[in-house]
């Protein structure tokens, strides 16, 4: 209701015509009516709806990033509906979540959503009640920056802001690959492991850990596990051993404080040469994160030259001292490190045994570098003053052509070209010379139509004829078991392929206790789009959706899922002579029919294990495979056989990969794959974050 409104209907009520036109009459009215607005607004209550996209605005292209809202209902009670959109013309992922929202509440939750599309830069939110009105929106939320999925994000949850890790500027003109630090607020911390990958490096201040709920410690622990690089930096000893997770997280047992006058190791490492693509070294973080970008082999080192700062040289420094538990020293000696870094899981934690959030770290010259060092940021962006990021493909396309239905056939394009010579001989010579010899010219008005309608049923027909069939989904499963405790993190992927005969929509949903729904990423050759439409519904940390499938076509859709479990595979290796004795052991209640060992570069067939049982080989150096080899021969169809499944026509044969095992193996470490030897990224596959597995071989992990 209006002010206007209120004001008439108090005139009719309150004072008599007769009066009305007084200027004290007015006055009194114009308060009346805004008291009763101001009291119809208290009744109503209001909304407080909070959008905090990705990681402080930073979203990486092809994988997963948190959308949170914030939430707060000071009025009546009611049932929300919150529905995120991308906004231009990008209409392909909708999402939302149903919500109880009591008097006096206030309620954080995250939705993740895939960055399926570089040019979706802005997004709209809104915030329905039971009878589908709009009680609050955001409108065109911009996002800061979008990475390309060859440069690592780094997050940070600094005590003060001052203590932010910053890094070098670029000597490229194109600020938009310039790397900024992502501020992340513990209160805003995503409690969804899903929503947390895109992120690659998090500085962690102990004290802004002690902030953080029990749901969003096992989240970070999570996606520490699953292949993040964590780093922490001990300002108060009481800060880290008060915190009973993040104590046994880390490798060192914190002590006591002292203040040291030399700390001339932390220049030391900073210049220290840097390890070439495919090395690893536990004195090395920069080398066991994401697969770098080709040609980096090449790059100078942009560390080896920086000039020692005698002003941070001389300050004295406060360290903080412990016992090593395990892991290795980063730099400094062993009996008074600097900083100490140990695996875990696939990802791995540094130690910084003094604050980067104090002097004299905080006015040192060569902070940026080393920052930029530590998150791993590829050298060659800082020595070169352009570089392109070339367009991929998606490895998404590779599962789909080993899952898609073969009811499909194509038409040939030769048959094609005979078809539409077909139409231009009929609609031109042939009708001509017909109506001539009738002299009947002015018949075509009828007879040209006929024509049109006649190749269109012709057309249907042959298409019904190649692609009609029956209604097909077939599910390739692709889990990766990464050992935590006693426990072990399972993050799965589920590949789903529909056909269907007629335009139809289905109902599908997920009963694992995170998930979450995408349709095929198409990447850069696909314009950055996805390749589906679907409608999201969050239910929890869960998912019910519907999605659409046109008729005649493959449609491919993804489920992304994460669940802790007991171990349902544990292997053993020990180095042996000339070789590794390997014992694995099958918890499960069927058979692995077939299972292959990978370490050091190479690929060991294991054979079967039979079902509640274990196995112990021997295996032998020379008597692997090479995994390089392998990838290049598998995956060497990849390319053109995406291409041909992208297309309407050609060969049925075509656009289908038939071994799933070996296919999917060297998908797994599909940035082993060379393309052309030049130092450019053209030719890559892009794989959504920690999917690649050939970060982890190549630091030593089997």
């Amino acid at each position: 209701m209006d002010l206007e409104t209120i004001n008439t209907a108090a005139m009719d009520i309150l004072w008599p015509k007769p009066i009305r036109n007084t200027r004290f009459s007015k006055a009194l009215l114009r308060s009346i009516s805004a008291l009763l607005l101001l009291s119809a607004l208290a009744l109503h209550g209001e909304v407080r709806f909070d959008v905090f996209l990705g990681f402080d605005g930073i979203v990486p292209e092809g994988t997963w990033f948190p959308v949170v809202f914030e939430v707060a209902n000071d009025g009546p009670a009611f049932k929300a509906t919150v529905e995120l959109t991308p906004g231009g013309y990008s209409q392909t992922q909708t999402r939302s979540i149903v919500l109880e929202l009591p008097t006096g509440t206030l309620k954080r939750f995250v939705i993740p959503v895939f960055a399926s599309s570089s040019s979706a830069y802005n997004w709209n939110a809104r915030l329905l009640d039971e009878r589908g009105r709009v009680r609050a929106e955001s409108q065109n939320l911009r996002i800061r920056k979008t990475f390309p999925s060859a440069l690592p994000i780094a997050g940070a949850m600094p005590r003060t802001a001052h203590g932010m890790p910053t890094f070098p500027e670029l000597k490229s003109k194109n600020n938009a690959y310039q790397p900024v630090a992502a501020r992340l607020q513990p209160n805003i911390f995503p409690d969804n492991p899903i929503g947390l990958e895109g992120l690659d490096t998090l500085y962690l201040n102990p004290e802004r850990a002690l902030e953080l709920r029990s749901e969003q410690a096992r989240t970070l622990l999570a996606w520490v596990y699953s292949g993040g690089h964590l780093i922490v930096g001990v300002e108060q000893p009481i800060h880290v051993n008060g915190n009973e997770w993040l104590r046994k997280l880390i490798p060192i047992d914190v002590k006591e404080l002292i203040t040291t006058e030399t700390h001339s190791e932390i220049q030391h490492w900073l210049t220290r040469p840097l390890a070439s693509v495919g090395d690893y070294s536990d004195s090395d973080p920069s080398s066991s994160l994401k697969p770098r970008l080709l040609g980096d082999n090449n790059f100078s080192n942009p560390y080896a030259d920086l000039r020692t700062d005698n002003k941070f040289e001389a300050a004295p420094i406060q360290l903080a001292t412990g016992t090593l538990r395990d892991g290795n020293v980063l730099f400094g000696s062993s009996s008074q490190p600097f900083a100490v870094t140990a695996k875990r899981g696939r990802g791995q934690v540094t130690v910084l045994l003094f604050s980067p959030e104090l002097e004299p770290f905080l006015s040192w010259q060569n902070r940026d570098h080393f920052w930029a060092r530590l998150a791993a940021l590829p050298p060659s962006i800082f020595g070169k003053e352009s570089f392109t990021f070339y367009n991929n493909r998606s490895i998404d396309g590779v599962f789909g052509a080993m899952i898609d239905s073969r009811q499909v056939r194509k038409l040939p394009v030769g048959w094609l070209l005979l078809l539409l010579v077909g139409y231009l001989v009929v609609i031109g010579p042939l009708d001509y010379y017909w109506l001539k010899k009738i002299n009947r010219q002015m018949l075509t008005w009828i007879t040209f139509p006929a024509y049109v309608a006649l190749f269109s049923v012709l057309i249907y027909v042959i298409g019904y004829r190649l692609r009609a069939g029956e209604t097909e989904w077939n599910e390739l499963h692709v889990l990766d078991l990464v050992p935590h405790g006693e426990k072990s993190d399972l993050r799965g992927r589920t590949f789903a392929s529909i056909y269907s005969p007629v335009n139809a929509r289905y109902q599908v949903a997920s009963e694992q206790p995170f998930a979450t729904l995408r349709g095929e990423y198409m990447a850069n050759f696909g314009n950055g789009q996805e390749g589906s439409r679907a409608m999201v519904e969050q239910r929890g940390n869960s998912f019910a959706a519907e999605i659409t499938v046109p008729v005649w076509v493959n449609q491919l859709y993804v489920s992304d899922w994460w669940r802790q479990d007991d171990n349902p595979l544990t292997m053993t290796v020990t180095p042996d002579t000339g070789g590794w004795s390997v014992k694995v052991e099958n918890h499960l209640e069927k058979e692995i029919s077939e299972a292959s060992l990978v370490i050091h570069g190479m690929i060991f067939d294991l054979g079967k294990i039979p079902a509640r049982d274990s196995k112990q080989v021997t295996v032998r150096k020379g008597n692997g495979r090479s995994l390089s080899s392998f990838v290049q021969s598998q995956a060497a169809a990849f390319e053109g056989t995406i291409n041909q499944r992208q297309q309407a026509f050609g060969s049925s044969m075509g656009g289908h990969l038939d071994n799933t095992m070996a296919n999917t193996m060297a998908a797994s470490f599909i940035s082993l794959k060379q393309h052309n030897g030049n130092g450019y990224d053209y030719g890559k596959f892009s794989t959504p974050a920690g999917f690649d597995l050939s970060p982890i071989v190549n630091r030593g992990d089997a």
